[in-house]
C-alpha cells in the first residue's frame, strides 16, 4: 500500500553491516551481506511500481548503536530536507538498534516529515495502523541485544586481561605484537634500545624535555613515526604530517613511568561510559588489572626503581640545558628543613635555603654554600666510604655472612611463630563452631555462650595483634638483609671516584643537610644521610 494512494514515491534504501566482512576481495568491494540487502530491497521496489529508487545509503563495519555513521547522517539530513518519501531497510535493526533513535526518528520525526519507514524482515511499517507497538517491542529487543553483546565483550576482555593477555591492537613503544600470538608482546630489538637509552639519559641528569630534545636532534623517530615507518596503522588525528610528529616531554615521561618495560601488564585503566556513550573515562587504580611477568622485560627492576625515586625527588631542570644538577632533590637546610635551591653569580654557582627567597628571610641559615666546594666535600666523603669498605672488606666478610645467617634465622623463626599462631586461629574457629552447636543443642545456656564468646573474641584479637607484630618484624629483618646486600653490590662497583654524577649521588646518598655558619669558627655543619647503614 502506498502513502494515501500516491505514486512516484521517492525511496531511499539504507544498508548497514556491523561486523567486519571477510568476504571482500578488496577494501572497495561490497560485502556479500550488503549485496544481499541491496538485492532484497531492489526486488521489493520492482514489485511496487509506485516506488522510485532515488538514493542509496550504505554504512559498512559500523555499529547500529548511536548515530556516528556518515551515511546514516546523510539519510537523516535528506529526510529532514524532504528529499525522500520512503525509507526502506532490510529490518528496523539495520536502521538502528538504539531505542532512543527508533523513537526519535521512526516514531516521531519521520511522522513529522511525512516519511514512511519500512523494514521488510520484521514487518515494520509506519503506514500500518497498530504497527507501532510491535516496532517498539522490536526496538527493545534490539537494545537488549546490544547491551548483552556489550557486556559479553567486556567480560571477555576482562577475562583476557586477568590471564595476562595483551588486548590492545597497538604494542607499546619498545615492543611488537607476536606474529604467533596476537595477545603476546615480544621485544622490538631496535625500539627497545631507544627505551634503554631514555632511562640512562634520565639517570645521568637529563629531564623529560632535555631527553626529548636530544632524541629529536639525533633524528630518532618518535613512537608514532616509528610505527608508521613499520607500516603499522594508527588512529592518530593531527594537522601535522607523521614525519613532523616529534618526541615530546609527555612521550618521554610515559616511557619512564610505564611498568610494561618491567615485563608486567597493567590494563583496564580506562573504559567507556556505556555501549551507547563512547566517552572514555579513567578508572580508579584499584580497578586496574595488573599481571606480572607476562613478557620479557626491557628495563631491570633496579633501574626502574632508581628512575621512579629520581622522578619523585627531582626538581626543575636548568632552563639552558634541560639537565638537572647532580644534587637535585638531595640538599636541605638543617635549620628549617626546606630544600636548598641553586643560584648563579658571575663567578660561581651556589646553593641557598629556599626559605630566603624574593626578599623573605624566614630562616636563620642565610649564607649560601658554593656548589663546587660541596661537590668536593661529597666526593671526598664517598671515596672515604669506599676506601673504608675495601680496607675492612676481608675483616668483615665473615661478619657479613654471620649477619646474613643471623637475619635468615630470625626470619625463619618468625615465620614458624606465624604459622603456629595461624594453626591456633583455626583451632579457635572450630571451637567457636562447636560452641554454637552446643548452644543450639542445649548443652550450654545463653549466658554461658556469651561468656565463652567474649573469651574467644579476646583471644582472637590477641592473635591478630601478634600476627601484625610478627609481620612488622619479618619486614624489618628483610629490609636489613636487603640493605646489606645492596651495600655490598654498590661498593663492588667502585674503587676510586674522580668525578661525581647524578647516578652516583642517587646510589650513595639519601639526603644532605647544610647547617648555618658559626660566625666565631667560620664553619658549618654538613650532615650526610647515606642510603645504607
Amino acid at each position: 500500500m502506498s502513502k494515501g494512494g500516491k505514486t512516484n514515491l521517492r525511496v531511499g534504501i539504507y544498508l548497514r553491516l556491523s561486523n567486519e566482512d571477510k568476504d571482500k576481495v578488496s577494501k572497495d568491494d561490497d560485502s556479500e551481506s550488503i549485496k544481499n540487502q541491496r538485492n532484497m530491497l531492489n526486488q521489493y521496489i520492482n514489485k511496487h511500481p509506485e516506488f522510485i529508487l532515488v538514493q542509496e545509503y550504505c554504512d559498512e563495519d559500523l555499529s547500529g548503536a548511536g548515530t556516528y555513521r556518515p551515511e546514516f547522517a546523510r539519510l537523516i539530513s535528506d529526510c529532514e530536507n524532504r528529499k525522500l518519501d520512503v525509507v526502506l531497510c532490510k529490518s528496523q535493526s539495520r536502521f538502528s538498534r538504539d531505542m532512543e533513535i527508533i523513537e526519535k526518528y521512526i516514531n516521531n520525526k519521520f511522522k513529522e516529515w511525512n516519511i514512511r519507514f519500512i523494514g521488510l524482515a520484521d514487518n515494520a511499517d509506519t503506514e500500518i495502523l497498530g504497527n507501532k507497538k510491535s516496532r517498539q517491542i522490536n526496538g527493545l529487543v534490539n537494545e537488549w541485544y546490544l547491551e548483552d553483546v556489550s557486556n559479553n565483550i567486556r567480560s571477555a576482555f576482562k577475562s583476557k586481561m586477568k590471564q595476562g593477555e595483551f588486548i590492545s591492537p597497538f604494542a607499546p613503544f619498545g615492543y611488537a605484537i607476536s606474529s604467533r600470538n596476537n595477545n603476546k608482546l615480544v621485544i622490538d630489538p631496535v625500539a627497545s634500545e631507544i627505551v634503554k637509552s631514555i632511562y640512562n639519559l634520565y639517570l645521568v641528569g637529563l629531564g623529560f624535555t632535555a631527553i626529548a630534545k636530544y632524541l629529536n636532534t639525533k633524528k630518532i623517530p618518535s613512537p608514532s613515526l616509528y610505527k608508521y615507518q613499520k607500516k603499522i596503522k594508527l588512529n592518530i588525528i593531527s594537522n601535522r604530517s607523521r614525519e613532523e610528529i616529534k618526541w615530546s616531554m609527555n612521550a618521554v615521561k610515559k616511557i619512564l613511568t610505564n611498568e610494561v618495560y618491567l615485563g608486567h601488564l597493567i590494563q583496564g585503566k580506562r573504559t567507556t561510559i556505556s555501549y551507547k556513550n563512547h566517552k572514555i573515562v579513567n578508572k580508579s587504580p584499584n580497578e586496574w588489572i595488573r599481571v606480572e611477568n607476562t613478557h620479557a622485560a626491557i628495563i631491570d627492576e633496579e633501574t626502574f626503581n632508581k628512575v621512579k625515586t629520581a622522578i619523585l625527588k627531582r626538581s626543575r631542570p636548568l632552563k639552558k640545558t634541560g639537565a638537572v644538577h647532580i644534587f637535585s632533590g638531595k640538599v636541605f637546610c638543617q635549620e628549617c628543613g626546606q630544600y636548598m635551591r641553586k643560584k648563579n653569580s658571575t663567578s660561581h654557582e651556589y646553593l641557598v635555603c629556599s626559605s630566603n627567597k624574593d626578599g623573605y628571610s624566614n630562616c636563620i641559615n642565610k649564607s649560601a654554600i658554593r656548589y663546587d666546594i660541596l661537590e668536593e666535600l661529597i666526593l671526598d666523603s664517598i671515596n672515604k666510604k669506599i676506601k673504608k669498605y675495601y680496607d675492612l672488606h676481608l675483616l668483615v666478610k665473615e661478619s657479613l655472612q654471620q649477619q646474613k645467617n643471623k637475619f635468615a634465622k630470625k626470619i625463619n623463626l618468625l615465620i614458624k611463630q606465624k604459622n603456629d599462631i595461624k594453626k591456633q586461629v583455626i583451632k579457635t574457629k572450630n571451637y567457636l563452631k562447636s560452641l554454637y552447636e552446643d548452644k543450639v543443642n542445649g548443652v550450654i545456656n545463653v549466658e554461658q555462650f556469651k561468656e565463652l564468646i567474649t573469651t574467644y573474641n579476646s583471644e582472637d584479637e590477641k592473635f591478630k595483634n601478634e600476627l601484625k607484630s610478627i609481620a612488622k618484624k619479618i619486614n624489618y629483618y628483610k629490609l636489613k638483609e636487603a640493605a646489606n646486600k645492596n651495600r655490598k653490590e654498590l661498593f663492588a662497583k667502585y674503587r676510586q671516584l674522580k668525578k661525581l654524577n647524578k647516578v652516583i649521588i642517587d646510589e650513595f646518598i639519601d639526603k644532605i643537610y647544610i647547617g648555618k655558619i658559626d660566625n666565631e669558627l667560620n664553619t658549618r655543619d654538613i650532615e650526610i644521610k647515606w642510603n645504607f647503614t
